[in-house]
């Protein structure tokens, strides 16, 4: 079963508020085992980390940006009174 949008924006904000920092500190500590590489390994190593740290959340983030498509449709002249 497919999340909804309100659903999806609120796991992207928990993975980005919560899951975020703590990925951050254990790809440093993870760097921090190994003697410290040269500062273009590094950054190398940081930026797979990143890219394999998102593929799992893809479907989270995907259309996030845009306007919510379960919301009713108005005719464009605003709210009635």
């Amino acid at each position: 079963m497919p999340l909804s949008y309100k659903a999806r924006r609120r796991w992207a904000l928990v993975i980005l508020l919560i899951g975020l920092p703590l990925y951050v500190v254990a790809a440093v500590n993870v760097i921090d085992l190994f003697e410290r590489p040269s500062v273009l390994m590094e950054l190398a190593v940081y930026v797979a980390l990143g890219f394999l740290w998102i593929m799992p959340f893809r479907f989270v983030f995907r259309g996030i940006g845009q306007a919510d498509p379960d919301a009713e449709k108005t005719n464009g002249q605003g709210p009635s009174v």
